[in-house]
Parts: C-alpha cells; sequence; structure tokens
C-alpha cells in the first residue's frame, strides 16, 4: 500500500494534522504548503489585476454619433418571442405596452415564434389577437416529446412511426387557425433524442413530410441551426467569448457528445436542397455571421433561403465592410429580425447600425458587452435596401404580413 505521506500535495494539511495526533505513524518532516495569500482586490488600480468582468472601460474616440429612436421605414421584426419575453420581471409586463413601443420605434408587425401546436396556439393567438389583431402574426412549434417522459426519449412521439404524418395534418390545422410558419429551435440538431439516446439528426428522412407539408401550405420555415461559432470550441483563453461563456457554461457545445457546428449546419443545407418549394429562414443570418463569405454561397446555391440578423449585430457590425456588401447584394434575401421583445434602447442600436455610418458604438443597452470584447459600426444602408430589409422581403414571403403592412400604412 501506498504511503500515505506521498499523497498529492493538496492532503498534506490533513495528513499533518493526523500525524500531529500520532495517527498512522507518518513522518513529520512532511513539506509545509505555502501560505494563502488574502484573496487580491481583482480591480486593476494600484497595479493590481483586472478581473474581465470588471473591465468597464470608457472609449476616449471623439467620433460622430447620430442615436436614433425610430426606425425610418416601417419594420416587419420577424423574429420575436412573445410567450417567453413578456410578463412580469421582462423588458415588457403586457403586450399593450409593447405595442405602444412598437408605435414609438415604427414597427408594423412583428412576428411571434411561440406559437406551440395543439390548444396552446389558440391561446397564444388570444393572447395577440384580441386586442392587436393587425400588429402580429404567429409562427407554431412542433412537440418532439409529445407525453413522453423526459429522461427517457424512447417514449417521445416523435418515435412513433406516424409521427411526422399526424404533424403534417396538424401544421394544416394550425394554417386554419392562422399560423403563417413554423419555427425550429435550436435544440432540434442539439437537444431532442433518438430511441437509442442519440441526437435526432436535422435531415433525418423521417421529417420530410413535415417540410414538405410546410411547402404545400405556404407556412415558411423558420429554422435555428446550431450556435456561435465560439460555443463550438474550447472555453480556454484563446475564445473570443471566453468571459461570456465562463457566465453560461451550459452554451457550450463542445466536445464529442455533440455534433459539430459544420456537420449541423450541412444537414441543414440538404433539407433546404431536398425542399425547393418550401421557404427557409435561416435564423441568426443562418447562424454562420462570422463567415458571410459561406453564408453568400448557400443563398447562391439555395433560391428557397432568407436569413435574418437577429442578436447578430454584435458579430455583423465589426466588419461593416463585408456586410454592407453583403446586405446590398442580398438584398432581396434579408429579412429584419431583433430576437424580441427587447427594450427601446436595444431597439435603436438595430436603427443606428443599419441606417448610419456610425462609428465604435455598442450593440447592447447593457453596460458590458453580453456576446464578445467589442463595439459596432454602422452600415448606413441605401434607403431601398432598407425597405427591403425592414419590411417589404417580409411581405412578399410571410402570409398576412403584406395586408398588416397596408393596414399600419394607411393608419400612419
Amino acid at each position: 500500500m501506498t504511503n500515505p505521506c506521498h499523497r498529492p500535495h493538496r492532503f498534506r494539511l490533513l495528513l499533518l494534522v493526523l500525524c500531529s495526533l500520532s495517527l498512522g505513524g507518518c513522518e513529520t518532516n512532511v513539506e509545509q504548503p505555502a501560505p494563502v495569500a488574502p484573496t487580491e482586490k481583482l480591480d486593476g488600480r494600484d497595479g493590481r489585476n483586472l478581473a474581465l468582468d470588471q473591465f468597464r472601460p470608457i472609449p476616449t474616440l471623439k467620433v460622430a454619433s447620430h442615436p436614433l429612436t425610430r426606425a425610418k421605414f416601417p419594420v416587419v421584426d420577424v423574429h420575436t418571442h412573445m410567450r417567453y419575453k413578456i410578463g412580469p420581471k421582462r423588458a415588457w409586463q403586457n403586450v399593450d405596452d409593447f405595442v405602444e413601443a412598437m408605435d414609438r420605434n415604427n414597427i408594423a408587425v412583428c412576428v411571434s415564434l411561440d406559437g406551440r401546436l395543439s390548444d396552446e396556439l389558440d391561446e397564444h393567438l388570444k393572447l395577440l389577437w384580441t386586442k392587436h389583431r393587425d400588429r402580429f402574426v404567429v409562427f407554431t412549434n412542433i412537440d418532439w416529446r409529445g407525453d413522453g417522459k423526459k429522461d427517457d426519449p424512447a417514449t417521445w412521439d416523435c418515435q412513433r412511426p406516424d409521427f411526422a404524418r399526424r404533424m403534417a395534418i396538424a401544421l394544416k390545422k394550425a394554417k386554419e387557425q392562422g399560423a403563417s410558419g413554423l419555427k425550429l429551435f435550436k435544440s432540434f440538431g442539439l437537444g431532442h433524442r433518438n430511441a437509442d439516446g442519440s441526437l435526432i439528426k436535422i435531415d433525418d428522412p423521417r421529417w420530410d413530410p413535415i417540410w414538405k407539408a410546410c411547402g404545400q401550405l405556404g407556412l415558411v420555415v423558420l429554422i435555428h441551426t446550431a450556435d456561435p461559432a465560439a460555443f463550438f470550441l474550447p472555453i480556454d483563453e484563446r475564445n473570443e467569448r471566453w468571459e461570456e461563456l465562463h457566465r453560461h457554461p451550459d452554451w457550450s457545445f463542445f466536445g464529442d457528445e455533440f455534433p459539430s457546428r459544420e456537420e449541423l449546419l450541412a444537414a441543414r443545407n440538404r433539407v433546404i436542397a431536398r425542399h425547393p418549394a418550401t421557404q427557409f429562414i435561416g435564423a441568426h443570418l443562418a447562424n454562420n455571421p462570422e463567415d458571410l463569405a459561406e453564408v453568400s454561397k448557400w443563398l447562391d446555391t439555395y433560391p428557397n433561403l432568407f436569413v435574418e440578423p437577429s442578436s447578430r449585430i454584435g458579430e455583423l457590425g465589426r466588419q461593416p465592410y463585408s456586410a454592407r456588401k453583403f446586405f446590398i447584394k442580398y438584398q432581396n434575401r434579408v429579412l429584419l429580425g431583433t430576437d424580441g421583445p427587447w427594450p427601446e434602447t436595444r431597439l435603436s442600436l438595430y436603427w443606428r447600425f443599419f441606417e448610419t455610418h456610425d462609428e465604435n458604438f455598442p450593440y447592447s443597452e447593457k453596460p458590458f458587452p453580453p456576446q464578445g470584447f467589442w463595439s459596432i459600426h454602422g452600415l448606413g444602408l441605401p434607403d431601398e435596401v432598407l425597405q427591403k430589409l425592414y419590411h417589404e422581403n417580409a411581405a412578399n414571403i410571410i402570409p398576412g404580413v403584406k395586408s398588416r403592412v397596408e393596414t399600419y400604412e394607411t393608419a400612419n
């Protein structure tokens, strides 16, 4: 048996105490651990180190500033979560308050992506449409688990042979109820599992009847696939979003237990290719704003693919030359999304980003950059591009949007 006095350093202090009590016959000449210094105040002052989460730089740069409080043209926000972001302790207490903010910001229509299939869709439509039917359209969601046990994927509804057929029928009913599209969350590919515990594949042929039904019904599919590139890298000193991942380690998808980001995006693209009659919107700029050249290839390859930039102006705004060229070149394929409802200070940053040539301004209203240590620069898009981005493209592909925009423009 190994002498306990030879165990790793972290146990030596305990062993010294035991030895002093003559327990175990250990030698008493074990090296004493170095005294622990009081915790250093990591405020960066007086020569001290600075903790990353305490970094609050105040720019000394003096440049022109043109803050905006209202979009130049009516906006259709195609990416909002009215179920999850409205209520006590959130940005907005109720729908009425947010509609007033929409008026102030020139937002004509919001697309809520939270209309779950079944009776919950009716409840969500009632929430939004009882007083504000002309201001909202709703996308529905698929319940992959059904009444199955959360920790037993073998019991989930999606394992049944007729699942896709039944979902196609449910989507037809949702269309009749008033739904305009289908939203897929990132758990499709990164969370939902097969009966054997493996992750469901996005391009599994079992789901083809769902995508086909959406095309036949005219339901647009807004799909969130994968996540930022940094989330698939090790959380180490080289990761540019280390601080964010340190706060949210559960956001990391690095490791063998997850598919690679490239694999997930390729699987999504195969679905888009197999269903040319179905319109797809790639959420968060197809979740690849870090590589606009690659997104450009996708748009050139798949005419039924559109993109929207919700929660990604932080990525786009640090590459303003490339981003401006991208938005101008693909002006017929990009829709406006914010991932809100946000406070109005966040909304105003979207208008400033797209409409001005301002330099070095924040992409969030929060005092600490929540998604990367950088500021952004405006794109100053031409009016004809802004109008397509803000509402014309959405009106062309999402059922129910065009008439609502026309009603809003008539009233304003």
